[in-house]
């Protein structure tokens, strides 16, 4: 049987980078194995979720490369999940309950400040026939749960291997409300059915809910799937991630400037224990991936560790592979040549915007001894320019003016690029042009040290 994997986000909120690495290792899963990945909508609460979020998350895996083999939506199978709880009701594995919310969060407290666990204690399958008919005429809607065997439920997990937990250890899941809605455990285990899927990827907060989903196939009188279940990431001092924590989305770090590839080899290597170094594309993530490499210890994200191998990928890659971005970019007379100029001094591509105007537009120099600057320009050689050009002119220089070191290299840098740092001048001055560093050179007048800060909070 062909693999199928599934990534189910509720549409609640943006994608965070968690649920991004759920993604991308299911994706990931796929690929290696020749199989099929699915993206599936749990939206069936339609208080919570919505259109623009799901779209939010379909363009956050679009910018990841994550593209997928099929869709789905929950909010449209909802006849599917209605025919299936019938059948459950008819086999008597889903019972009615008319407790309140006040009478459940009642019984919840006292068994805690027994110190026993806030297990339900099934007091709605003790209600007679006559008591339902009462309570239904007095307009008590119930809510629906899953009766659960008793005994042990085991499966081999991909990440955790052997798990075993009890079931007459938990509550009988609620899987319908009371003004019928469905719940998520029941339409998910009735859509890995229908729609086929083999393999179950997720976050360990699914562990207990495994249990309670083998149980529902079998009582469906389906195979479960095989599961794996991947430690939660925290943040770098060690909480939990939210979606609703801005600096944690997609979208957050898209914004930012962090490349797709940035992201994926640090999700895809994160919680494996191989060394993080820039990965240029899936296709070498997915030759290379195995599931079992994941460990069970809780991973951080880094987000300082995410700067430095954007920066690192930037630096690595081809300008063939970064050409279409930079012609997005509106940076028209970006080519080879400049792309092999600024790369080892960016830090996000965005950063090429202001070494392409220095190279092919306008700035704003930085002058503080505009008489040692006008001079200089007199000294610039005769075109055609090359990498030999700055040696030649600065040694011109250094002869008029008995300048050395950083007091004859600084102003110049400053006043042709208006940046402290930035790619050597032997590759850029060519790039710049004769014409255009006369003018910058000669033209320019005093700025002081306030004007290069300002320039500074730009880099």
């Amino acid at each position: 049987m062909t693999p199928k994997v599934r990534f189910a986000p509720s549409p609640t909120g943006l994608l965070h980078v968690g649920n991004a690495r759920t993604a991308l290792i299911n994706w990931l899963f796929a690929k290696a194995s020749g199989g099929h990945f699915l993206l599936r909508f749990d939206d069936t609460d339609p208080d919570r979720s919505s259109a623009a979020y799901a779209t939010a998350i379909e363009e956050d895996l679009r910018w990841a490369g994550l593209d997928w083999d099929s869709l789905a939506r929950q909010s449209e199978r909802l006849a599917a999940y209605q025919s299936t709880f019938e059948r459950l009701q008819a086999d008597g594995r889903v019972y009615p309950c008319y407790e309140t919310p006040e009478e459940l969060d009642y019984k919840r407290k006292r068994l805690l400040a027994r110190g026993r666990p806030p297990i339900y204690d099934r007091a709605a399958l003790g209600v007679s026939e006559a008591e339902r008919r009462r309570l239904d005429a007095e307009g008590r809607k119930p809510h629906w749960r899953f009766l659960l065997e008793a005994g042990t439920v085991s499966w081999d997990d991909l990440v955790r291997g052997r798990v075993e937990l009890q079931a007459d250890r938990m509550s009988d899941p609620v899987v319908v409300r009371a003004d019928g809605t469905f719940l998520y455990m029941l339409p998910s285990t009735i859509d890995d059915v229908d729609l086929a899927v083999t393999h179950v990827i997720r976050g360990e907060d699914h562990v207990a809910n495994a249990a309670v989903q083998i149980q529902m196939f079998q009582a469906l009188g389906v195979e479960p799937p095989v599961f794996a279940h991947l430690p939660l990431l925290t943040d770098s001092a060690g909480k939990g991630l939210s979606k609703r924590l801005g600096s944690m989305t997609v979208r957050s770090l898209r914004d930012d400037g962090i490349e797709p590839m940035t992201l994926n080899g640090y999700l895809a290597r994160l919680g494996t224990g191989e060394p993080q170094t820039p990965i240029s594309s899936l296709e070498d993530l997915a030759a290379d991936f195995d599931i079992a490499r994941f460990g069970r210890a809780t991973p951080k994200f880094d987000t300082d560790q995410i700067e430095r191998l954007n920066a690192q990928l930037l630096h690595a890659s081809d300008y063939d592979a970064i050409a279409a971005k930079l012609d997005g970019m509106g940076l028209v007379r970006a080519d080879r040549t400049f792309w092999e100029a600024i790369r080892l001094n960016l830090h996000r591509l965005s950063d090429a915007t202001y070494w392409h105007d220095v190279c092919f537009g306008a700035i704003v120099p930085i002058v503080d001894d505009p008489d040692f600057i006008r001079s200089a320009a007199m000294l610039l050689p005769a075109e055609p320019w090359g990498e030999t050009t700055w040696e030649t002119w600065t040694r011109l220089v250094k002869e008029e003016s008995g300048r050395s070191g950083k007091a004859l290299f600084q102003p110049l840098r400053l006043a042709l690029t208006g940046r402290e740092h930035g790619p050597e001048l032997r590759v850029l001055l060519p790039l710049i042009g004769r014409a255009t560093a006369e003018r910058r050179l000669a033209s320019s007048g005093p700025q002081p040290a306030a004007a290069l800060a300002a320039t500074e909070t730009t880099r």
